[in-house]
C-alpha cells in the first residue's frame, strides 16, 4: 500500500508527434515534479542533451542493464531501445517526488504489471488533427518524409491504445491541456475521480484516422 507521503507515478503517453514531451518538461518544472528519464540507444536530436533528455547509450549496453534487470520497463520503438531506471523511480517516490512518464503504451502496460505499491495515474494525449501532426513530424530533426509517413502509420496502431488510460487529454492548445492535466492530477490525489466524455473522443479518434 503507497505511504501518504510517497509520491504519484504519472505516465503520459501519445503517438509520436502529439506532444507529451513538452507536456512531461512543462510539468518537471512545478516542485516535487520530476521526470523519469529514460535510457535509449536512438541517436540525440540536435536540440537534445545526454543525462538531460536521455541517456544515450549503445544497444550492446541498453542489453546488458536488461539482464541486471535495472528496467522498470523497456521497449523496442523504431529499432531502438527505451528504458526507465527502477531505482532512480522508486528512490524518488519515497522522498515524495511525483515521478513524471514520457512512454509509449508498451512501456506504461509493463508498469501496471509490476504493480508497485505507489498511485498511478496515466494519460493518453492526442493531437488536434492528422493535418497538424505531419507537420509536427516533418518539422522534427528529420529531412527524411519517409520516416514522417513511418511514424504516421504507426500513429493508427498506437492510437487504439488511449481505451487503456485513465484520461485522454485533446492537446489542441498547450497551455490549456496542461492545466487540465495538471487539475486531473490534483484530484485523482484526494481520491476525486473526474470522468471525461469518451463519446467526444471516440468521434474525434475517427477524424484521425
Amino acid at each position: 500500500m503507497s505511504l501518504s507521503g510517497d509520491g504519484l507515478i504519472v505516465i503520459l503517453s501519445s503517438p509520436s508527434g502529439a506532444g507529451k514531451t513538452t507536456l512531461v518538461k512543462k510539468l518537471s518544472k512545478l516542485k516535487n515534479y520530476t521526470i523519469s528519464i529514460s535510457h535509449t540507444t536512438r541517436p540525440p536530436r540536435t536540440n537534445e542533451t545526454n543525462a538531460k533528455d536521455y541517456f544515450f547509450i549503445s544497444k550492446k549496453k541498453f542489453r546488458g542493464l536488461i539482464k541486471k534487470n535495472n528496467f522498470l520497463e523497456h521497449a523496442k520503438v523504431f529499432k531502438n531501445y527505451y528504458g526507465s531506471s527502477k531505482e532512480f523511480v522508486i528512490k524518488n517516490l519515497k522522498k515524495g517526488n511525483n515521478v513524471l512518464f514520457d512512454i509509449d503504451w508498451q512501456g506504461t502496460e509493463k508498469i501496471k504489471k509490476q504493480k508497485l505499491k505507489f498511485k498511478l495515474i496515466t494519460f493518453f494525449i492526442l493531437p488536434p488533427s492528422r493535418k497538424i501532426l505531419f507537420k509536427r513530424l516533418s518539422n522534427r530533426d528529420m529531412k527524411d518524409k519517409l520516416i514522417a509517413s513511418q511514424r504516421m502509420k504507426q500513429f493508427d496502431k498506437d492510437v487504439l491504445h488511449w481505451k487503456n488510460y485513465d484520461y485522454v487529454v485533446i492537446n489542441n492548445n498547450l497551455k490549456k491541456c496542461y492545466k487540465k492535466i495538471l487539475n486531473l492530477i490534483s484530484l485523482y490525489k484526494y481520491n476525486l475521480n473526474k470522468n471525461y466524455n469518451k463519446k467526444v473522443i471516440k468521434k474525434h479518434i475517427k477524424e484521425l484516422i
